[in-house]
């Protein structure tokens, strides 16, 4: 191409550019500016969607870790509890399944709180250690000395740094950069320490901890009066065979309608609620199907967790099989919130060759899982005790392993 044509080019293409910063800036031309601030608006919402739906998954995975380490605890596995206790029940009511991830966007700020906490204590932990072995070293060099300053100079640092993270609100990114100019100025403005008071406040009350503590203990006192008689049964099978088989036979017929009265229990929030069997019954009658679903998926969720308790858990390791009855006991209780919520919205019951059909099949599949908790007296590592424990109904963890 000559010189003549690149210049020619040139001119064309900076002329185009003037004629459209002129035409950009012309107030005459409001539907270039419309569409120009249109397309950085959808720029907005794609990047503010990608963070909401990244926000989202963390706290998931933050809260499912969460209620693995409750569940490990003694009494506080009742907050674990309640909890899917609580997801259940908010399904039954609305009958939205997403009404069943509670308090997902608390978790994630929680967990990014503690995710920074933690990545801001490793240069603790490397500090400590390089101490520990100067002093086992030489206690009285120069190099531990300076260790020991160095150290204590950071423990500072690092612990200013995640108090400023709390008062800016603990969001994960704020551990970037702590903000000193911001953090000294609002340290003397009585706004600002009021305003990060009130903040702290709502987000604790917002927890609301003591509704799921209450609701988790009231839930598994009533599964385990469901469930005491029949289990009591098949414990005493060794010394009365003939008792641990009627039992058996009674803990298939209760396994039918514990989980069902547990979600009634969690709709209503009365504990009377988890006895109304005639309600119960009605319910079931409007859907049959999906109680089935929600009953199968719910024993066959709990089945392959039994494997976990062959051998004793380390506590220091306890939460880690806890994840695995987290992550199976949750969509046990949405199904069952959703099976709830299909009943409620329908006013009559369905045919009866389905509703029999349901019942028919419901009843081997309750009858296979009576039989394996059954065996798992002989296998599990606390033997005979461990038939009370019932991950599937009462608390989401062995709770007399951990």
């Amino acid at each position: 191409m000559s010189p003549l044509v690149d210049a020619a080019t040139t001119e064309v293409y900076e002329a185009e550019v003037v004629d459209a910063g002129e035409l950009i800036s012309n107030e005459s031309t409001p539907i270039v500016r419309a569409v120009l601030v249109d397309e950085r608006w959808w720029l907005r919402r794609l990047l503010s969607g990608l963070r909401s739906v990244t926000e989202w998954f963390f706290g998931c995975s933050a809260l499912i870790l969460g209620l693995a380490i409750l569940a490990t605890i003694p009494v506080l596995q009742f907050l674990s509890l309640g909890y899917l206790l609580e997801a259940s029940g908010r399904i039954a009511r609305t009958g939205r399944l997403r009404d069943g991830f509670v308090g997902v966007r608390k978790a994630a700020r929680l967990g990014g709180f503690a995710l920074g906490v933690w990545l801001c204590l490793w240069p603790l932990r490397a500090l400590s250690l390089l101490l520990t072995d100067a002093r086992i070293i030489d206690p009285e060099s120069s190099t531990s000395r300076t260790l020991a300053l160095l150290l204590a100079g950071s423990t500072l640092l690092v612990t200013c740094h995640i108090a400023s993270v709390a008062w800016r609100g603990g969001r994960l990114r704020s551990f970037l950069w702590p903000a000193p100019i911001r953090l000294v100025r609002n340290l003397f403005s009585r706004s600002a320490i009021a305003a990060a008071r009130d903040d702290l406040a709502r987000f604790v009350t917002g927890l609301r901890l003591p509704y799921y503590f209450w609701l988790g203990l009231r839930g598994f006192v009533g599964g385990w009066l469901w469930l005491l008689l029949p289990v009591t049964m098949l414990a005493m099978s060794q010394q009365a065979p003939v008792l641990g088989f009627l039992g058996g036979v009674l803990l298939t017929f209760m396994i039918l309608y514990v989980l069902l009265a547990q979600t009634h229990f969690a709709a209503e929030n009365r504990f009377a609620a988890m006895f109304e069997f005639r309600t119960m019954r009605r319910m079931f009658a409007r859907a049959p199907v999906a109680f089935l679903v929600s009953l199968v998926a719910a024993l066959v969720f709990a089945t392959p967790l039994y494997l976990f308790k062959i051998e004793i858990t380390p506590r220091e390791a306890a939460w880690l099989p806890s994840l695995f009855f987290i992550v199976f006991a949750w969509p046990a209780r949405i199904l069952a919130g959703w099976a709830y919520a299909r009943g409620k919205r329908r006013e009559r019951p369905r045919f009866f060759l389905v509703r029999w059909g349901a019942r028919a099949l419901m009843l081997p599949v309750a009858a296979l899982f009576a039989f394996i908790t059954f065996m798992t007296q002989f296998t599990s590592w606390y033997g005979v005790w461990s038939l009370y424990e019932q991950h599937a109904f009462l608390v989401p963890a062995p709770f007399l392993g951990y």
